[in-house]
Formats: C-alpha cells, structure tokens, sequence
C-alpha cells in the first residue's frame, strides 16, 4: 500500500468527534521521513481555525525522542486508529525510540507522503501538518490551581501549531 491508496479528504470533511479521537482514542504523532522518524502516541492537543487556516495543536516534552524530529522537520503527522490497534498504541506511548524499534514491536507499517512524512498504513485518519508555530509551556501563566500537578518534574510541554495541509482517510 501507498498513500495513492488512500482517500484525501479536506480538513472540513473530518466527521469524527475530536474530542473522541484525541482524547479516548489518541492518535500517532510522528516527524521525520522513512530515513530517520520517531512517532509517540499522545492524547492532548486540538484542532480549528487559526489565522484563516485550519489547524491543529499537539504537546510534546522536550524529554521524549520524537521531541527532536519535531524540532528537526517543518512536517508532522498525526494518525488515527481503530480501537483494534490499541496495544500498539500503548507500547507506542510506553516505549522509547531511542531503544526499541517501535515498528517491528507493534507491526505498524510506515508511509511516506510526497512531502516525505509518515503515515500509517493501518490508520484510519491521517493529517498531514506543517509547523506554523510553537511555544513552551510557562507554569507563571497557570490560571488556576492545579494544572501544575501535570508536571510534577517541571517538564513543561513545548505546543506545536501546525497548519493542515493534507488529510487522508484509510475508507475508498
């Protein structure tokens, strides 16, 4: 399978709940291309309008390996799954690229778009993103008590906006 396999959609036309499926079901967050990538799952982030565009938001920690592929390429990519592959997404969550090879571990197939990101041949959902801008988390900004509890080490998540610039789904 290729992404020629797969049916684009326009961002609009992304009928699921988002609240669902970044939320309870959790997507893949991958940069790089085939030559060098790293995806670890994730469940914060969001996705609207923004500057005229639509948009998504996601977080990473500047601990976690896929952090410097997101710092190192201009696209990134979040993938949607079926409940089915749930295991893979939790040992893509668990485990760190930095020692295991999550593909052969979880047996998800990468593909490459023309513009060289990764995809997943098994997702249901992919949307392909190219960085608009980030910023670092600043705990002074909390407005409430509380948040701060997410981050009990001070590992303050880096926010990514990132500009949709194609989106696939895995249905012809």
């Amino acid at each position: 399978m290729t992404y020629h396999d797969l049916n684009k959609i326009e961002p609009q036309d992304i009928d699921q709940n988002v609240f669902r499926l970044i939320d309870d079901d959790w997507f893949l967050l991958s940069a790089g291309n085939t030559d060098a990538f790293n995806t670890m799952t994730a469940s914060w982030g969001g996705m609207g309008i923004l500057w005229n565009k639509p948009v998504v938001f996601c977080f990473v920690r500047p601990q976690r390996y896929t952090y410097k592929f997101m710092e190192l390429n201009e696209i990134f990519t979040m993938s949607f799954f079926e409940e089915t592959y749930r295991d893979a997404l939790n040992l893509c969550g668990k485990l760190s690229g930095r020692q295991t090879d999550k593909m052969k571990a979880t047996g998800l197939k990468p593909l490459e778009s023309p513009k060289r990101s990764i995809f997943y041949e098994q997702a249901s959902l992919m949307i392909e993103c190219r960085k608009l801008y980030f910023t670092d988390i600043i705990p002074e900004h909390f407005l409430i008590e509380g948040i701060n509890l997410n981050y009990p080490k001070k590992d303050y998540h880096r926010m990514y906006i990132g500009e949709i610039i194609s989106c696939y789904n895995n249905f012809k």
